[in-house]
């Protein structure tokens, strides 16, 4: 039987009498986090531009938080394999998607097949954007933009072929899109992701390739492998300024694109863990060093945020640019 005294105190102390020991317990702390490894998805295959600059974020990322970053590539689908990884896991920020609007717009956007919609995940922060290159193969008789154009125009009744990442990415709509321009349609031939593309670009079983650029285009180009006619930027990181810029080409100086990207979480993480990822990517933003590796590699790379206000306002943007391209090409987005 409880005492009057100590019955008192447990009143006083806000706990029930007659409730079993347990259940007076207070709640546990909020789970520290991370308190394991993060995935950081990749949705293309090792070596290409995503998977790149995923390596050089998680490493950052990683030191940030004091956990390990585990980058894992999910290639095919145009991206939406990988994302659909991200989807599949708990919305507890432990799954993070290496994103861009190939795979959280597009897929979405022109597939009635991919099972999600762009709001399904959450930018927690931008990171840039990657320079798109237009390659050729080393056969071609083309050393410009105009003159492989021109080349283009002349072949009757053969379309060029050209590589892209995947059907429908922003690559592919991007081929549509100057072909129709000067009015040559090009044959559009897809595949897993840009190592892949590339191979078969090296190899000659395409005639021109639209991807990111990477660093090792140069290389390949002083071998002879391939050839680099031009970027679709306005502008370029002075490491590779070396690279002829579209509004150099006289027949097409306008057609400019660049693709941008960011970090992605599931729909209903919770803001604070967001929070946490958020300053772990502008850390790794704000470091010299690592913004002269992503320059090196072609990217623009964005600055800190620190809000999900600030995240929004991006992914809108995102979002009308991607819609813009769409509607460019003759396509309407999927309802």
């Amino acid at each position: 039987m409880i005492s009057r005294t100590r019955r008192r105190f447990l009143q006083y102390a806000g706990l029930s009498v007659g409730a079993p020991r347990l259940a007076t317990l207070p709640a546990f702390a909020a789970e520290t986090f991370p308190s394991r490894a993060l995935s950081l998805v990749v949705p293309y295959p090792a070596g290409g531009a995503s998977d790149v600059t995923a390596r050089i974020f998680g490493e950052s990322i990683g030191r940030s938080v004091k956990q390990q970053v585990v980058v894992e590539n999910y290639g095919g689908g145009t991206g939406a394999i990988g994302a659909n990884k991200v989807l599949a896991a708990p919305a507890d920020g432990y799954t993070v998607f290496h994103g861009s609007l190939n795979e959280v717009f597009l897929s979405p956007l022109l597939n009635p097949a991919t099972r999600y919609k762009p709001q399904d995940l959450m930018l927690a922060a931008p990171i840039g954007g990657s320079n798109i290159v237009l390659l050729a193969r080393s056969g071609l008789p083309a050393d410009t933009l105009d003159k492989f154009l021109d080349l283009a125009k002349e072949s009757k009744g053969m379309s060029m072929t050209y590589a892209t990442v995947g059907i429908d990415s922003f690559y592919h709509l991007m081929g549509e899109a100057l072909g129709a321009r000067i009015g040559a349609p090009f044959l559009h031939v897809p595949y897993k992701g840009a190592a892949p593309a590339l191979a078969a670009l090296a190899g000659g079983e395409v005639d021109f390739a639209i991807l990111p650029y990477q660093s090792a285009f140069d290389s390949m180009q002083g071998q002879g492998r391939i050839k680099i006619l031009t970027s679709f930027a306005k502008s370029l990181p002075a490491p590779i300024r070396h690279i002829p810029l579209i509004s150099q080409s006289r027949q097409v100086p306008d057609f400019e694109y660049a693709i941008r990207g960011g970090y992605f979480v599931r729909q209903g993480t919770p803001a604070e863990r967001v929070a946490v990822l958020r300053k772990a990517i502008g850390e790794a933003l704000a470091k010299p060093e690592i913004r002269t590796r992503l320059e090196a590699e072609g990217r623009s790379v964005a600055q800190p945020i620190d809000s999900q206000a600030q995240a929004n306002q991006y992914f809108d943007q995102y979002m009308g640019s991607v819609t813009q391209l769409i509607r460019s090409v003759g396509r309407k987005p999927v309802a």
